[in-house]
């Protein structure tokens, strides 16, 4: 299953209905803090509805405390995170990908593995640059008109794991609905 790592969130309503698409397609959502609100944000339970009952979500105190539980011994901490990033996707084999509108390959242009890790930046700021030009060749953007500065953060998280999703057949999810007020 895809990994959505959310580096410094700021606003809980965004991080909240992250929380319900990751629910609802059976998505890992990882935040690396500090964040710019408090857990207890009633914007932040409200937007996720009854949805964190059955959502997998994780939170780390930095990116180094992520990287030690999702990698251990293969995330050597040289204190560098640009690095470190690079260091896991080499020794893990996993495939890390970076959420920006400074990439030139789109997000659809990739072939997502299962189990993949895709990072996401703050809603003011995204993810700093040094990590994008850490791993530049596994950045990718959404495609949107050039007057536009960028997308919302939950709705590139939604637009990104329904890609995912597709190109692995929307495997774990509902094949079909239903009406309720009919019969067929």
């Amino acid at each position: 299953m895809i990994n959505v790592v959310l580096v410094n969130p700021e606003i809980p309503n965004n991080t909240g209905n992250i929380v319900r698409t990751c629910a609802a397609t059976g998505a890992v959502l990882h935040v690396i803090e500090p964040c710019g609100f408090s857990w207890e944000d009633k914007y932040l339970k409200r937007s996720g509805l009854d949805y964190w009952e059955i959502s997998d979500v994780r939170r780390y105190p930095d990116m180094h405390a992520f990287l030690a539980a999702n990698f251990g011994d293969k995330a050597a901490d040289t204190g560098d995170v640009p690095t470190d990033l690079k260091v896991t996707k080499t020794n893990t084999g996993t495939q890390f990908l970076y959420a920006s509108t400074k990439s030139k390959r789109t997000h659809c242009e990739v072939n997502y593995q299962r189990d993949c890790y895709v990072f996401f930046g703050r809603e003011t700021k995204g993810l700093p640059e040094d990590i994008l030009h850490a791993n530049y060749d596994d950045c990718v953007r959404i495609p949107m008109r050039a007057n536009a500065r960028s997308l919302n953060l939950a709705n590139s998280v939604a637009i990104i794991v329904y890609e995912y999703l597709r190109q692995h057949d929307f495997a774990g999810l509902k094949e079909d609905g239903k009406l309720t007020q009919y019969e067929d």
